[in-house]
């Protein structure tokens, strides 16, 4: 596979810097049950790289000892890791927003039939990938019969409360298809709840809209195709300065399943170490929130990714 790791490196993108911290973001391995095209992490069943317990105690401690707000957890498939749900429970008794980036299928999974359940009694909040709401769509990236376990499982989820019960936030997520910028969000969003719910009496809260990242599987098929140049010139040329303010990366921390901390989940898979520093820093011996504040954020051209358009995070759109 191609990377475009070398290309990313030497940028012109402004300098930022840290605010105060209010997500800890958690990869707990690249096990995942899909292998979809848009993965930036490379996924799928013959990874086996999953974070271990010491680690998960890690996370824990962190989680106390600075007050953060919110555990979002990622992957593969985070549900997949063994000690997912040992975290959950812990996070949740110290009061922390928990967020599972699930990619629905899972929940159909040996030794899963109850996952769903789990997560509705913890209050975990569902950020669930659905690249669109058209069946051809989904399936181009994801693969033959992921579209109707994925229906399947929103419906699951929302007999369970979820979409329905303030307490139980499932939103969805999309990621174009192809080397192109999301649609407007919100006008987007209006398109699959009318889909969803024409078709499949589907609720959901909130449509999250993500731009495909230049990296690891995406940016390898960019390269294969041809497609490398022109796509970063998209990116460049819709870049945004109001973004700058709202970059995920100014509040949050991104941590590897062996328990390195990076600036975001994107500089992770390039190996791009927080502090902007060539030296990898471990959760256990990281400094304080506060000393973090005001430091600078290891940027690439990927970066642009995040600043096209509307702009992109985790959290979806930066533009209202």
């Amino acid at each position: 596979m191609q990377n475009t790791r070398p290309l990313l490196l030497e940028t012109d993108f402004p300098p930022i810097t840290r605010g105060k911290l209010q997500t800890l973001q958690v990869n707990l391995g690249y096990v995942c049950n899909l292998s979809c095209v848009h993965c930036h992490v490379n996924a799928g069943p013959s990874r086996t790289e999953s974070m271990e317990l010491e680690t998960i105690e890690q996370v824990l401690a962190l989680l106390a000892r600075e007050s953060i707000g919110a555990l979002d957890l990622t992957g593969g498939a985070p549900e997949l890791n063994p000690h997912f749900r040992y975290l959950v429970r812990q996070a949740r008794a110290l009061g922390v927003r928990v967020i599972d980036r699930c990619n629905l299928t899972v929940l159909f999974e040996p030794g899963q039939q109850d996952l769903a359940g789990f997560l509705a009694e913890h209050q975990v909040e569902i950020c669930a990938s659905l690249p669109c709401y058209l069946e051809d769509n989904v399936e181009e990236q994801r693969g033959k019969g992921v579209y109707a376990e994925s229906i399947r499982a929103i419906r699951l989820l929302n007999n369970l409360g979820y979409g329905r019960d303030a307490l139980l936030r499932l939103n969805l997520v999309y990621n174009p298809v192809g080397a192109v910028l999301p649609p407007p969000q919100a006008g987007l969003q209006e398109d699959y709840r009318r889909e969803l719910g024409q078709r499949f009496d589907i609720q959901f809260d909130q449509l999250l809209t993500i731009t495909n990242m230049p990296i690891s599987r995406f940016g390898a098929v960019l390269l294969a195709q041809g497609e490398y140049v022109s796509y970063m010139q998209l990116l460049r040329d819709n870049f945004s300065q109001a973004n700058l303010e709202t970059v995920m990366c100014r509040n949050l921390l991104s941590v590897d399943w062996q328990g390195y901390v990076y600036d975001c989940d994107f500089n992770q898979m390039l190996d791009l170490p927080i502090l902007a520093s060539d030296r990898r820093r471990h959760i256990a011996n990281l400094p304080s929130s506060r000393e973090l504040e005001g430091k600078p954020i290891y940027t690439g051209e990927h970066c642009y990714g995040c600043t096209a358009g509307q702009g992109s995070s985790c959290g979806g759109a930066l533009e209202a």
